[in-house]
């Protein structure tokens, strides 16, 4: 006789084409009945289109048939949404005040390091306007599944669920020149029409400054906290009060600063060179009333890595302490809570 843990595990094995995860891990799942030898499972349609319905439909009759004591299986589609069945427990917002300040590049490092957690992450790339989320991780030519209910998030190698507008491109270099409204409804539906399932941390790589994009996201999304990252250029520093007073004024806890291009190691000595100025990084952290989480320096290494579409390849003590203590700075947060 079966039971629902076994059907379960079977269904685990499934890979929906495009998304590459499982109808468990994108919460298609409704419900599953066991009369008998019978087995009827019933899945969300959520942004899945009449192909990938019926392949699916294919592959769980194969794979329940194989368990003992089925002589009948029944797999029925449910009307329904992503918002409907999305579950995300922390939101995290990365912002800046000011651009070119490697903000793209610390969201896309703190997912890095919680996948290699076993962690479900993903990322919702909000820089509608200046998207580089997809370029670093080596996704130029890949295209989301889609239907009239909603898109499938594009799957890094790591199992990182991406969504950004330079994916829906027909050239990630076409530019997007829409006013703020349009923008902020992008990202809305980003958020409410992509189907990212079961998510431990969905990362939000917002523009920079604080403007239409970074209200959208605090006020329509449950961000449960916020990174500040910035450079340190005396300019850089300065506007971080200004990102630091938009989170304060939204409710939304900072978990932490990261410091980027804080310093070049030089070969061979092993001097740290402060090539933008001296280290402001505790300044930061006073100034923002949270913990330093990482001083990343500038890194040749890296470069190259993001330039080829590889940075998931990259490994350093750096991006482990920055793992780290994000993930202290999240559990004190929810021990105030």
């Amino acid at each position: 006789m079966p039971n629902e843990k076994r059907v379960r595990k079977s269904l685990e094995e499934i890979l929906i084409p495009g998304a590459m995860r499982s109808p468990v891990q994108l919460n298609l799942v409704r419900e599953i009945i066991i009369s008998d030898q019978k087995v009827n499972i019933n899945l969300a349609s959520a942004a899945l289109n009449p192909g990938i319905q019926d392949w699916l439909k294919s592959q769980i009759s194969g794979n329940i048939s194989q368990l003992p004591g089925v002589s009948q299986i029944n797999v029925n589609f449910v009307e329904s949404t992503p918002k409907e069945i999305n579950e995300v427990s922390h939101v995290i917002a990365v912002m800046s005040g000011k651009g070119g300040v490697g903000k793209s590049l610390v969201a896309a490092l703190l997912s890095i390091a919680l996948a290699r957690q076993r962690k479900e992450a993903g990322i919702l790339d909000a820089d509608i306007t200046g998207p580089s989320i997809p370029k670093i991780f080596g996704l130029g030519n890949v295209r989301p599944s889609s239907s009239e209910t909603g898109i499938l998030p594009v799957l890094s190698k790591l199992g990182i669920s991406i969504m950004s507008i330079n994916l829906l491109l027909e050239h990630e270099d076409d530019a997007v020149v829409w006013r703020g409204p349009i923008i902020s409804k992008v990202i809305q539906q980003f958020w409410e029409d992509v189907l990212w399932g079961k998510l431990d941390y969905l990362i939000v790589d917002l523009p920079p400054g604080t403007a239409d994009a970074p209200l959208t996201v605090m006020q329509t999304l449950p961000v449960s906290g916020v990174v500040i990252v910035f450079s340190p250029q005396e300019l850089a520093a300065m506007v971080v009060k200004k990102a630091v007073r938009m989170a304060d004024q939204m409710k939304i806890p900072i978990l932490g600063v990261v410091e980027n291009m804080s310093y070049l190691t030089l070969p061979g000595s092993g001097e740290k060179l402060e090539l933008f100025g001296k280290s402001r990084g505790q300044e930061m952290a006073r100034a923002a009333g949270a913990p330093l989480l990482a001083q990343i320096p500038v890194d040749p290494e890296l470069a190259r890595l993001c330039d080829q579409g590889k940075i998931e390849r990259y490994s350093s003590e750096i991006l482990d302490n920055l793992n780290q203590n994000f993930i202290k700075a999240l559990s004190l947060k929810a021990k105030q809570d």
